[in-house]
């Protein structure tokens, strides 16, 4: 036998009838500290020379960090949302 349910909800009703928390608030609050962040910082992403003394200003690990991000977008590697890489 084959039973079959539609529900139909807004994915706020859903939450709430699950007791999940509303996570609007806080993800409003993410986006607008994200926001400010890339305005404040939008003369240094613009400029590479001063993007890379911030970088080495964070010190060895935020250059290591930013190394490996653009070896795995040339290499196509996981990090860059290409296929992940097959483990031998």
């Amino acid at each position: 036998m084959r039973l079959t349910i539609n529900i139909d909800c807004t994915p706020e009703e859903a939450r709430a009838f699950f007791g999940m928390p509303d996570v609007g608030p806080l993800n409003k609050m993410v986006v607008d500290e994200m926001t400010r962040r890339a305005k404040d910082n939008i003369d240094t992403l613009a400029d590479p020379e001063r993007f890379m003394a911030q970088m080495i200003a964070v010190g060895g690990k935020g250059l290591e960090g930013f190394q490996q991000l653009m070896g795995a977008a040339l290499a196509g590697g996981p990090m860059a949302g290409g296929p992940p890489a097959k483990k031998k």
